[in-house]
This record gives structure tokens, sequence and C-alpha cells, in this order.
């Protein structure tokens, strides 16, 4: 089964791309065959359309916690809640999450989904630090448009498989270290150091997924990336891995909330 892992951004160009790194399980082995970088969306879509089958696990919110859209008066069912994202402005949509937040108490601002909790993860409506829900809004609605398969919560091609992954979970199960930075001024030793030891750990199949990565050509890359853009693709990689392990068990998947979805491995 052809893998992938894709490192998204919601303003792709060529100084921060797309990046999507591939490979295959061999004999329970995740080898790590290409690292690709896609810098403008045109070509993000034509990619989302290649032929499968394949299953690819991607480093973006694929929807929003069902308070925020209970009070939103927004879509219920995802498919919907897509096209209706189409029609809102990134603008509009910050103007309305923070009219949400600035109504509610001190500690409690954000809402979040139920997979946030057990995976780490940011809300996925948060617009800065990081800007997940920018992410959110220029990537899902493209799920849906490809027509690809998300398990529990759209049936589209069979041989199209998208699951969400977060690297972040992957990395702090290794190290609490900051690993990454897109300032080249902050891209520091110390945090190659925790690539390296992010990579050696993936290697010997370290982490609560126990998945053995083989970098291959690409370790040094690995390590040597400031950005972590390469990285976290292979750590969504290894999370699809993980999941195409489990296919027969709905991807790993828990019962969870259709609309709100789920993070893969979490």
């Amino acid at each position: 089964m052809r893998l992938h892992g894709v490192d998204f951004t919601s303003a792709p160009s060529k100084r921060k791309a797309i990046t999507i790194a591939s490979g295959a399980l061999r004999s329970g082995i995740l080898c790590l065959d290409s690292l690709q970088s896609l810098t403008n969306f045109a070509a993000f879509d034509a990619w989302l359309k290649h032929d499968g089958p394949w299953l690819a696990g991607f480093d973006l919110p694929f929807s929003l916690p069902r308070e925020l859209l209970t009070h939103l008066r927004w879509p219920q069912e995802w498919s919907a809640l897509m096209r209706h994202l189409t029609t809102v402005t990134r603008a509009e949509m910050r103007l309305q999450f923070k009219a949400f937040c600035d109504a509610r108490p001190v500690g409690g601002k954000f809402a979040h989904r139920a997979t946030d909790i057990p995976a780490g993860s940011s809300p996925s409506m948060k617009w800065v630090n990081p800007p997940v829900a920018y992410m959110l809004h220029a990537g899902a609605p493209r799920l849906l448009a490809a027509e690809v398969s998300i398990p529990g919560m759209v049936a589209g091609d069979p041989q199209r498989i998208a699951l969400e992954a977060y690297p972040g979970m992957v990395a702090r199960s290794i190290t609490s270290a900051s690993y990454k930075s897109d300032d080249k001024a902050k891209q520091t030793p110390e945090r190659s150091l925790a690539r390296e030891r992010i990579v050696s750990a993936l290697e010997q199949g370290a982490t609560p997924w126990q998945i053995r990565l083989d970098a291959g050509q690409f370790r040094d890359a690995l390590i040597d990336d400031g950005s972590a853009d390469l990285l976290d693709a292979v750590l969504c990689l290894m999370l699809a891995a993980w999941a195409w392990q489990r296919r027969e068990q709905n991807y790993g998947l828990p019962v969870f909330d259709a609309l709100e979805g789920w993070i893969v491995g979490a």
C-alpha cells in the first residue's frame, strides 16, 4: 500500500511548501521512498486526485468543535460544513471565532474537539500560534472536493483514503524539547539535536505506535531541515502506516463524532 504523510501550510510558496513524505511498509519496516514539495494549491489539488490505492495522514484539522458550530449555527454535517467554509473568507471566519472567544471567560476562550485532549493538539478554531483554523479553511474543503474517503466521516473514493494526523503528538512522545522553527535565527544546534533524537526513536520503533522507520538516503535531510517540514511529513507518514496496519479495525480509530473528526493514533 502506498502511504503518504502530508505537512500542510495554508499559504504554500517556494519558501514554505506543502511537504509530502511517501513510502510503504516492507517486512514490517516503514521505508521512506521519497520527499516532495508542492508550492501552490493547484499542485496540491492535482496530487489529491492522483490514482490510488493510497492512504495519507494530513497535518491539518479536518473539522471544528461541535460546540462552536452549534453556537454559530453553521452546518452540523461535515460535507455541508465544508461547502459552507468555501463561502466564508478567512477574515470573516476569524471575526466570528474571535467574537465567540471574547464572550467566554479567561481560561476557557476556545472550544475543543474531543480528539484535542488525547492528542494534545491546539483547538482547531485557533487562528494564531499556530493558525490551525486557517489550515482547516484552506485544506479541509479541498479533501471534499477531491472526493477522497475519510473513515468515519465521508465515503468517497475507497482507493484514496485520508486521515487527520498530528506530528506534534508523536514528537512529544519522544522529547519535550523544541525541534523546529521557521525563523532561521532560531534554528539552533539544540533543535537539531532534538530532531536527531526523534529520527533515532523512529528508527528504533521507540514510540507508543511502535512503527520502525528506515529513512534511507533521507536521514540527514530530516535532521538538517531546521523548519522540520520534512520531519513532520515523516511523522504523519508513520501514523498513516500505523493506521494501515489496523485497516480491519477502522484504521485504529475509536467511535467518534463524525462532525468533529478524529486524529489518527490519538
